[in-house]
């Protein structure tokens, strides 16, 4: 795969779950009030500020020389939060020229038809390419107890993305997109011995619910930012954080992996049980910079910075950009 050198990568954080307007941040990461300022805020007051919300949605800006590209990576989990946070942070919908499904989970493409409006109305009714795989499309939900499920809200249809300025592109394997500067992954292998996905996740293709815990159609980004090597972003790492991060690091070998920025699913009682396996391994990585977010979950967080530190775990929220 052609993956090209970026000279610069921005993301701003859309939706995630955390907010966090005081702790102090590195000099790479510009905080939620700061940004809200920029947008046009004249007083702190809540009215002023973006919400927090079980998801994430990654505004992913790529510049190389005077060439700039901007991937929507998932929406969150619905449109009020996407509409409320891109108005207080002064997003420039016109400027995304593209955006994608991470895996079929309400909490992160649920807001995906309000963001393709606006950036819709922003870029004069000119669509954009939205990319998915057709394992996306699945009535999913959770096992919680004997012959009791709980059902996840549907995806947005193909007829309802494409209704909202959208451009379906359902493409199986991995691929680049938007002058190939942005990577999406094929279906990411399973290798390690411990990440077993997510046990009490369940599908129905219409013959009733079955197990679905490796959920196979999720997908990673990542980009090449020069002098530094790959950045990754994972948006629940339902494959496992680590299955990730190999698969990323055999791809792009001999390029290091730089960092890597997302959800990585180390919360809920199944999950927490593998954080010690999950960290020792994530060492191998040499990673220069961990910004975890979402579904991470505050044990884990606390076990990354115990081991790699603060000049390299940077925690991920709602309202920052983080430039890599």
């Amino acid at each position: 795969m052609k993956l090209e050198v970026v000279d610069e990568c921005n993301v701003t954080v859309l939706v995630d779950n955390v907010m966090d307007i005081i702790s102090t941040a590195p000099g790479s990461v510009t905080g939620h009030i700061s940004n809200v300022f920029k947008a046009g805020a004249t007083e702190l007051a809540g009215k002023c500020l973006c919400c927090a919300h079980w998801g994430l949605s990654l505004i992913i800006s790529a510049q190389q020389g005077a060439n700039k590209n901007t991937l929507l990576f998932d929406s969150g989990p619905e449109g009020k939060t996407v509409e409320r946070n891109g108005d207080r942070l002064g997003i420039d919908f016109a400027s995304i020229d593209a955006a994608m499904f991470s895996h079929g989970h309400w909490d992160h493409v649920g807001g995906m038809t309000s963001a393709l409006k606006l950036i819709n109305l922003a870029k004069g009714g000119n669509k954009i390419p939205v990319h998915v795989n057709d394992g996306m499309f699945v009535h999913r939900g959770i096992h919680i107890g004997e012959e009791k499920y709980i059902p996840f809200e549907d995806l947005p249809s193909r007829s309802e993305i494409e209704e909202a300025g959208g451009t379906v592109v359902s493409i199986e394997g991995e691929h680049t997109l938007l002058g190939d500067m942005f990577y999406v992954s094929g279906e990411i292998p399973r290798v390690t011995s411990y990440e077993k996905g997510l046990p009490t996740h369940v599908k129905d293709l219409g013959h009733g619910w079955e197990p679905d815990p490796w959920i196979m159609d999720e997908r990673y980004a990542a980009v090449h930012i020069k002098d530094k090597g790959i950045v990754v972003f994972t948006a629940c790492s339902h494959a496992g954080v680590v299955n990730v991060l190999k698969n990323a690091r055999e791809i792009f070998d001999p390029i290091p992996l730089y960092g890597v920025m997302g959800g990585f699913h180390l919360s809920g009682k199944e999950c927490e049980a593998i954080i010690p396996e999950t960290i020792q391994d994530m060492r191998a990585f040499n990673l220069k910079t961990i910004i975890p977010g979402h579904c991470t979950g505050w044990r884990a967080v606390h076990r990354l910075v115990e081991t790699f530190g603060e000049n390299t775990v940077v925690m991920s929220g709602v309202g920052q950009t983080h430039s890599l």
